[in-house]
């Protein structure tokens, strides 16, 4: 490389400078020495060398004591490159006749350390021109430039807005620079993690360089500029007995830490934390809920519906009747919205609503009345009705011959709540028969059935007896050589309601047939007696005949 026209040596500070002489040995050389020129252009002697006795010889100059190297071909070295070594060195070889010149230009180059950007502005804030940190970059030679980059773009000066000031200093000892650059800068909000970096340029050996800093994010602090309330936990449907947090909260940073709660029903904001928990929330929670800054700027408001369901059952509870009566149920709903109503008889769903006119024993059970609002999850209530039917004890006894002629069946049907405790005796003797097989109590019913073979006529008594009261009826039993038959035994208890219905059908045939019967019947006797009508006419009609004919018989014989 030429600067201005002479051979240059580029250098890194702190390397071994090598500079060839560059000039052709002539023919009688006698030595060669090398020498550098002060900046008024006086020489300064620094190595020699004899071509004779090829000894060499340094000179006593302090800035290259145990640095030089000459070598046979009279190239000369210096370690531990100086910036001082920036100069304009000569080399010399003289003969008798002759001195040969040959000057080579030294340039010493370093590369400075990775830039930083030391004292940091805590926080930055919006609206307002502060130090932002400096961009240090140390011991450079030549001497950088620095360049200050937001998110990698370059940050350009803009008066009031970007201020950057470059500072370059020198050690005097190693005249090394040091680089400066300042930046003072108006954010935005738009800054917040926004990366800062700088970067310096400098020229080493081969051209141009640059080296980056670490990138810097700065907290940006920026006014509120609007409030949000928020109702917490995030639920679709809120029900009494729940327990919620109001949230507010403001978009500035650092974030506001006190608000002003406006509760309905309150006149005053409650001033709180960002947060506000309500406990247990009853219906009269619901309403519009504000929040603001505590100076009353900048406000937002929710509304909350606190869902709620109750249900009133009457009469609930245990409810004794007695049978017969009529109980009017009634379950009534008030809720937040549309409820679903429905029935349970004994873990059973029902199909309608229970409705008593007349009490009977298959109405007594356990009710429930159930409600839920199905968009509000959790939110059903139920009450119970334990319905008791009392009745005092009712007896039909029946009697019958069985089919082997040996013995009779006599049964005592009972019906009556709580259940009666059934007794069989003798009337006359005042016996009691302790052999009775009972049937399954259902529905209030149940039947007492003796087996006997009575050798002469007998009266049974059945007596059925509860908490209300004491039943008793008799019943006439003939000898077992007198066969006789009563009403049938029920077969089962538990089909009463299906042999009522087949008694009814029976019934039904029955009063039909008597009425066809009784048509039949008139119309025949409309018959009959037309019939007679006419046959007396007819005896009528023969008696003259006869009556003539006997005339004439007398009337014959008296003519003879």
């Amino acid at each position: 490389p030429l600067a201005l026209g002479l051979y240059t040596v580029n250098a890194v500070y702190g390397d071994t400078i090598t500079m060839p002489c560059r000039l052709e040995v002539p023919d009688g050389l006698m030595f060669g020495k090398w020498k550098y020129e002060m900046p008024n252009g006086s020489p300064v002697f620094i190595a020699f060398r004899s071509s004779t006795k090829k000894n060499v010889q340094y000179d006593d100059v302090p800035d290259y004591k145990d640095r030089l190297s000459l070598s046979e071909n009279y190239t000369l070295s210096i370690k531990n490159a100086r910036i001082s070594d920036e100069k304009r060195f000569v080399c010399m070889l003289v003969t008798e006749d002759d001195v040969s010149e040959e000057p080579t230009i030294v340039k010493v180059f370093k590369q400075p350390s990775q830039p930083e950007i030391l004292h940091q502005a805590d926080f930055l804030e919006t609206e307002k021109l502060q130090m932002l940190g400096e961009c240090v970059a140390r011991d450079s030679y030549p001497e950088g430039n620095v360049t200050w980059y937001k998110n990698g773009r370059v940050l350009q000066p803009v008066e009031e807005v970007v201020v950057i000031n470059l500072q370059k200093t020198v050690n005097k000892s190693s005249g090394l620079f040091t680089m400066t650059s300042s930046l003072q800068y108006m954010p935005t909000k738009e800054d917040a993690n926004a990366k800062f970096s700088c970067v310096v340029t400098y020229y080493g050996p081969s051209g141009q360089k640059t080296i980056q800093s670490e990138p810097v994010v700065f907290d940006v602090h920026y006014p509120t500029e609007k409030v949000t309330i928020q109702v917490l936990p995030r639920s679709s449907t809120i029900k009494e007995g729940d327990n919620i947090t109001l949230k507010c909260s403001g978009n500035g940073n650092p974030p506001p830490q006190e608000f002003l709660f406006y509760i309905p029903g309150e006149t005053e904001g409650i001033r709180s934390s960002d947060a506000y928990s309500m406990t247990d929330v009853r219906r009269n929670a619901t309403g519009e809920y504000k929040c603001s800054l505590t100076d009353k700027s900048m406000m937002d408001s929710t509304t909350i519906t606190v869902h709620y369901l109750d249900l009133q059952l009457t009469p609930s509870g245990e409810v004794t009747k007695q049978i017969g009566e009529a109980l009017p149920v009634s379950c009534t709903i008030s809720s937040s919205r549309n409820a679903t109503v429905f029935w349970i008889k004994d873990n059973t769903r029902m199909q309608t609503s229970p409705s008593f006119s007349s009490l009977q024993y298959q109405d007594a059970g356990n009710y429930i009345c159930a409600t839920t609002l199905q968009e509000v999850e959790g939110l059903q209530k139920r009450k119970t009705l334990k319905l008791i039917v009392e009745g005092k004890p009712q007896i039909k006894m029946t009697k019958k011959t069985n089919t082997n002629k040996m013995s009779k069946t006599i049964v005592c049907h009972v019906e009556g709540f709580p259940k009666p405790a059934v007794q069989w005796t003798v009337t006359g003797s005042g016996s009691i028969i302790n052999k009775a097989k009972e049937t399954k109590y259902v529905n209030g019913k149940f039947s007492s059935k003796i087996v006997i073979a009575p050798e002469e006529n007998v009266t049974l008594t059945c007596i059925a007896e509860n908490q209300l009261e004491r039943t008793v009826t008799s019943l006439n039993v003939s000898a077992i050589s007198i066969p006789e038959y009563d009403e049938p035994e029920d077969r089962n208890d538990d089909n009463s309601e299906k042999v009522n219905d087949q008694a009814k059908l029976i019934v039904g045939i029955v009063v039909g047939l008597l009425l066809a019967a009784l048509v039949a019947g008139v119309v025949y006797w409309l018959y009959v007696k037309k019939s007679k009508a006419a046959s007396k006419h007819v005896d009528k009609d023969l008696g003259n005949i006869e009556e003539n004919k006997k005339l004439e018989e007398n009337n014959h014989k008296s003519e003879t």
